[in-house]
């Protein structure tokens, strides 16, 4: 029901997505009148493999999350994550309210043992294909160990969507030397230096587009600054672009004539295909689509839910921070100063 535009763009998305994915169900959670409504303007129907669910209220865009936590006990969204909750759903796919969701989520699947804090990952298109990045706007404010812990999930991801064994984990930072940025990063630094993880070292911002690593992590204050002007940016060379053809008679000919090229490049930085962040670290599958997606883009959402499901990304978590933390008991053991025995 959230999101900009509900059940028009979501019912359709998910229409789409039975047919693109053999092997999954829908549930259609909300307010059921409207759901139907879309499904007969699409001349569809539940079946064995879709189904609503309904939810008495909805949590608006605008609502905060301590309201909807308190006050929307029965909405669309409070239903969707209760049913991963109960296990008759492998995964949750909203457009709502992002504030409203995170606290949701937070509070009815807790997190994983090992996570102090969920954070939100997701990809940017690079030079070499994509790059995952978190945390995206859920912590403004880190610790060491935080960190070590989004690069461990954001990590585990990589590993369990795009199937790489070692992927390389990247840590945001203002020079790539070990001695530069404040004390938070260079700790988190030494953190991933003594891991399992496959730590590359600091990256800068250009290196997120370069493909540098598969995995760059940062706080969610500079990751959703970077998001956003990433964003900023796209946008205002369409516009340049657009504005240049259109500029006189000689360059909407030659715009006919880069018509191919223009298309291309305009589906390689589609931002509807990198839609669908995840919430990392939670006892279960949430992903947060934009609440401006279409259809087109939804999909893409439903898609990263299927994948993290499918190839059972909080069991790699869980297994990773388990090795992880008998690493940091062992630093941690062989750091205390020994006991002096005289002779």
């Amino acid at each position: 029901m959230g999101g900009d535009h509900g059940p028009h763009v979501t019912v359709p998305a998910a229409l789409q997505a039975l047919k693109q994915h053999d092997g999954i169900n829908i549930i259609l959670v909300g307010l059921k009148e409207a759901i139907e409504a879309e499904l007969i303007a699409h001349k569809s129907s539940v079946g064995t493999r879709l189904r609503i669910h309904h939810a008495t209220e909805v949590v608006t865009m605008d609502e905060s999350p301590q309201s909807a936590l308190k006050n929307k006990k029965d909405s669309s969204m409070r239903v969707a994550i209760n049913l991963v909750k109960n296990g008759e759903a492998n995964a949750c796919v909203s457009a709502g309210n992002t504030g409203a969701l995170m606290a949701t989520a937070r509070y009815v699947l807790k997190t994983l043992p090992g996570i102090d804090r969920p954070a939100i990952a997701s990809t940017l298109p690079s030079q070499k294909g994509l790059t995952y990045m978190l945390d995206l706007g859920a912590n403004a404010d880190c610790t060491p160990e935080h960190l070590l812990q989004f690069a461990i999930m954001g990590a585990m991801l990589v590993s369990c969507v795009e199937h790489k064994t070692n992927p390389s984990v990247g840590l945001l930072n203002i020079g790539s030397e070990d001695i530069k940025g404040n004390e938070v990063v260079k700790r988190a630094g030494e953190l991933l230096r003594a891991s399992h993880l496959n730590f590359y070292g600091n990256v800068e911002g250009d290196d997120i587009f370069k493909g540098t690593t598969d995995l760059v992590v940062c706080d969610g204050f500079v990751g959703n600054v970077a998001l956003k002007t990433t964003e900023g940016l796209a946008h205002m060379m369409s516009g340049f672009l657009s504005q240049e053809f259109k500029r006189n008679w000689i360059s909407k000919v030659m715009a006919l004539v880069a018509l191919p090229v223009l298309n291309a490049f305009k589906r390689r930085f589609d931002p509807r295909r990198y839609n669908g962040a995840s919430f990392l670290g939670l006892r279960g599958v949430v992903v947060k689509s934009h609440g401006g997606a279409d259809s087109f883009a939804f999909q893409y959402a439903i898609k990263t839910a299927i994948e993290e499901a499918r190839n059972g990304v909080l069991r790699r978590i869980t297994e990773q921070l388990e090795i992880e933390q008998q690493q940091l008991t062992n630093i941690s053991e062989s750091c205390r100063p020994q006991a002096h025995t005289e002779t």
